[in-house]
């Protein structure tokens, strides 16, 4: 099992290396890299076989040891275990998907075997990330994955936009990633450990300091900083709110990275790496709900700015952003089941809504905006179906796979409501309620405005419109089958079984799903049917319907109507603005002003005045140096003078 986890991990890397630093034909780049993620793909299957379907237990293994230093081993290693081989499988079969996609996207573009080295090593990131059994290797993942969506968002970095988005990423995820790092160095001040399995052994029994005193004479739970400071980190790569600012702007990298980025790599870090610590953040009631709070506000907040957006790919890009918030609220519920559940259900439709936006702009000859679209259904019917089927499964339709995972969080927020004091759980429940319809009317505002209706491209486009090729619809086609069928299938032994026994931990207490709960996937579609969530999600597309089929002039009166509001919601809600101004504006302003004040006037001035005023004495002495004896003479009197003056005043 070691040497089969060792070639799932290195199989991208080897390609990415073959691609990016060998001389090689486009045809070798593309074959190798996409060659590598199918054989990981393949293997992540068997090690799923291996691990669940025949149930042979967990792997846990380190492969060699970095460093030691005194009794702490800082290891690289892998575990196996139902959480990881479930991640396994999504990352690599999406990613697959996505490089055999890029095939026909990035054809004709001259970065085109540098583009498939950086996604290729993207992989292997991520499942270093996913399948370490460390927080060492566990924050070796993490940093990879942030420098290469650096490297992707800014891959056409001869664009301004392009550079200021991935600057953008990389300086936002710092800041969360600060907080992570703080968040690994107290776990191994508290634990003295960096392995999982030490780590959560030793926080169950309960054997360490359970306070800590950050500032004098206040006392703090361990558990709860270390689990804050953990989830701040996640907040960074799962961009919640208020790190939230950078994925809009990744979409400035080619569509296929998006497609990368928002579904199954990078924002989905943070939600695996909460479920992950289960055992550490059910210790610390505060933590969970600081997660809760956080996963509502931008699970609603967000949705609602995908209602402004004109950009095909920025309206599924806030989806993103509000279906994160989703899986957050999962997890402060303690539903940390129907968080990866969602995390599995959202991978699929979400990579098949960014491709499908994809298809789009090759068709529209790389144009992005709605507005300019319109009536696409006759050009391009595979496109069409497609992301009929993504844009179902997003808004939550029974029996598409996001009704299962969606219903499931609405519903464990529900109990948490129930069972918890304070206001953070019902405030977290009404939001995710009420995100249904937001996101239901968002969702088919885009597919409406993108493929009904009346035609709004140039002549030319028109002209040359027609369906992408099979390289970009067999993805299509291949992620839209998971988006119908896995939730069905996969619902009750993810949320009602034992799968994740022993890979993830609940407290009873918390505990938000019991195996009795519903009597089989149909019980659950029924139940699903006379809920608020199914009646909010038709009320949205109902909506959408009548606004942008029936009646479109009614947005721009709404719009007009309410300018304040439609400019708060175009302005990002002012966030985008007050970071440039007050962190980016005042770093550069703390920067001139050391410029300015200790560079030119304090070390410059001290310098430059050291040097005028050994010149201005330098010209006083030489005026005594005449050569003329007399005025030596002269000063050795006056000399003299003041020589006997000091002598006389002292004694």
């Amino acid at each position: 099992m070691q040497n089969l986890s060792l070639a799932i991990v290195l199989a991208p890397l080897i390609g990415a290396i073959i691609a990016g630093l060998f001389k090689v034909s486009r045809t070798v780049a593309h074959s190798v890299t996409i060659g590598a993620v199918g054989l990981s793909f393949i293997w992540s299957v068997v090690v799923f076989w291996h691990i669940v379907v025949t149930g042979n237990g967990p792997f846990n293994e380190t492969v060699y040891t970095w460093l030691v230093a005194g009794n702490i081993r800082f290891e690289i290693g892998f575990m196996v275990d139902s959480l990881t081989a479930l991640m396994m499988v999504v990352v690599t079969f999406v990613s697959w998907m996505v490089h055999i996609y890029t095939v026909g996207y990035m054809r004709d573009d001259p970065g085109y075997q540098r583009f498939f080295s950086y996604i290729s090593l993207f992989t292997f990131s991520m499942l270093m990330l996913v399948m370490s059994n460390n927080f060492l290797q566990l924050f070796f993942g993490w940093e990879a994955v942030g420098l290469v969506s650096y490297l992707l968002i800014g891959f056409w970095y001869t664009r301004e936009s392009a550079i200021y988005a991935n600057l953008k990423a990389f300086l936002v995820n710092r800041v969360g990633d600060f907080g992570f790092a703080l968040g690994i160095a107290a776990v191994l001040m508290t634990f003295n450990s960096l392995n999982y399995t030490e780590v959560f052994e030793i926080a169950q029994y309960g054997e360490y300091k359970e306070t800590i005193s950050i500032f004098s004479g206040t006392e703090w739970s361990v558990m709860t900083v270390i689990c804050i400071l953990l989830f701040i980190g996640a907040m960074g790569k799962s961009a919640q709110f208020p790190l939230h600012v950078w994925l809009p702007d990744s979409m400035e990298g080619p569509t296929p990275i998006s497609a990368l980025i928002h579904a199954a790599t990078m924002v989905t870090a943070g939600i695996f790496l909460v479920a992950r610590m289960s055992p550490l953040f059910e210790l610390s009631e505060t933590a969970l709900s600081f997660v809760l709070v956080i996963g509502a506000i931008t699970a609603f907040f967000m949705g609602i700015l995908g209602l402004v957006q004109n950009d095909i790919k920025r309206v599924v890009a806030y989806s993103t952003l509000s279906q994160l918030g989703y899986m957050t609220v999962a997890l402060g519920a303690s539903a940390y089941a129907a968080g990866i559940f969602h995390l599995m259900t959202h991978a699929f439709f979400k990579a098949l809504l960014f491709l499908a936006a994809g298809s789009v702009i090759i068709a529209m000859h790389h144009e992005q905006d709605m507005r300019k679209m319109g009536g696409l259904k006759k050009y391009m019917p595979i496109t069409y179906w497609t992301a009929l089927v993504g844009s179902i499964a997003l808004c939550g339709f029974p029996p598409f796979s996001g009704f299962f995972s969606k219903d499931a969080i609405i519903e464990a927020a529900h109990h948490a409501y129930e069972i918890r004091e304070g206001w953070q759980a019902g405030f977290a429940y009404y939001a995710v309620l009420l995100g249904v319809f937001i996101t239901a009317l968002y969702t088919f505002r885009m597919f409406f405005l993108t493929f009904h209706g009346k035609e709004r491209m140039d002549e030319y486009t028109r002209e040359h419109l027609h369906e992408t090729p099979w390289v970009v619809t067999v993805p299509l086609i291949a992620l839209a089958v998971p988006s119908v069928l896995i939730g069905l299938f996969t619902i009750t032994p993810l949320l009602f079984g034992n799968y994740f026994e022993g890979a993830i931990f609940v407290n009873p207490a918390h505990n938000p799903f019991e195996p009795g709960d519903y009597h089989g996937v149909l019980s659950f579609i029924g139940h699903g049917l006379m809920q608020l969530p199914f009646w909010l999600a038709l009320g949205g597309f109902g909506t959408a319907y009548f606004l942008y089929m029936k009646r479109p002039d009614i947005p721009g009166i709404i719009a007009d109507r309410l300018k304040l509001v439609y400019r708060i919601l175009v302005d990002k809600y002012g966030f985008d603005r007050f970071y440039d101004w007050f962190f980016a504006g005042g770093a550069r302003g703390i920067g001139s002003g050391f410029w300015q004040i200790g560079d030119v006037k304090v070390i410059d001035g001290l310098v430059n005045g050291s040097a005028k005023g050994v010149g201005w004495f330098s010209g006083v002495v030489r005026q005594v140096q005449t050569g003329l004896l007399y005025h030596y003479a002269f000063a050795m009197i006056i000399g003299l003078a003041v020589l006997l003056g000091v002598f006389v005043y002292i004694r």
